[in-house]
């Protein structure tokens, strides 16, 4: 397997990173995982600005450029012969001095991650079941939730499933509202309005979860955004968590109330999303 490094493409088990590099000593690094579909990386731009947004936060020094991101992705996914593929578009401070440095990093460290996914040509629904989580969501270290290199209430929250396969854990806030997946965000539906925590409850503002809100409204649904307990979502009529990988998966049960799997909003948004994949570099592409 190859990744791009600085540019550079580079076997992945050479790629070396500097003993002071931050983003290994302080967190100081994001990233970004999204999918390519037959050479087409689906809402690029909104995936890259986000991370460019992130990175200013934490004095990171990093402009989107889609002509260059593009080629680099392109370079990485040519170099290991795959055409349809999982990315990781990883952004890290980059080596600087022993101690928290309050300066800007001019110099980050580029790294592109990929690996192969099989050719998806229409609808694709991966359902699961859902379970609430002991661990409770942790607060963001900022205003509002950023994709960085701080996982580990994310893994504590795996280890609560482990051997469960295709089962999603889904968190709570310390206050006990539905706050969002392990490596999703949740969605609900009641008549014609659908339910998703709002951004306030710390989770992150998925790049999946804002197009299938855009998806949602053109099909004439009702969004509610809010501080929800979790006996709304148990009370839902159907309920699917989101990512940029797996796309829309409706979920069969949680905690042991099931939710029919045969029709839906689910099914309806998961039609629309494989009309818009091959396609959309952004938002204003799905309205």
């Amino acid at each position: 397997m190859f990744v791009l490094k600085n540019g550079a493409v580079e076997k992945a088990g050479e790629a070396r990173l500097s003993v002071f590099e931050h983003g290994f000593m302080y967190g100081l690094g994001q990233f970004e995982t999204f999918r390519v579909y037959d050479g087409h990386p689906f809402l690029l731009d909104e995936h890259m600005l986000r991370l460019e947004r992130g990175l200013l936060e934490m004095n990171i020094q990093w402009t989107y450029d889609r002509t260059l991101v593009q080629a680099q992705i392109k370079k990485v996914l040519s170099a290991n012969n795959w055409n349809n593929a999982y990315v990781r578009f990883n952004v890290s401070a980059g080596p600087g001095p022993l101690g928290l440095d309050q300066g800007q990093y001019d110099h980050p460290e580029v790294i592109i991650y990929a690996k192969p996914l099989e050719e998806c040509t229409g609808v694709h629904l991966l359902p699961k079941k859902g379970q609430i989580l002991e661990t409770k969501r942790n607060t963001p270290e900022s205003e509002v939730r950023l994709k960085s290199h701080h996982y580990f209430n994310s893994i504590l929250g795996k280890n609560e499933i482990r051997g469960l396969s295709g089962t999603e854990g889904l968190f709570l806030t310390k206050e006990g509202y539905v706050a969002e997946g392990i490596v999703s965000n949740i969605f609900w539906r009641k008549g014609t309005t659908l339910y998703t925590p709002a951004v306030k409850t710390g989770i992150l503002p998925g790049i999946t979860r804002k197009a299938v809100m855009l998806l949602a409204e053109k099909r004439g649904y009702y969004i509610r955004e809010g501080c929800f307990s979790k006996e709304m979502l148990i009370e839902a009529e159907e309920a699917f968590v989101t990512n940029s990988i797996q796309e829309i998966s409706p979920l069969l049960e949680i905690d042991k109330q099931t939710y029919p799997f045969h029709s839906g909003v689910s099914f309806e948004l998961a039609s629309d999303y494989a009309e818009a994949r091959r396609s959309a570099w952004s938002f204003k592409d799905l309205l």
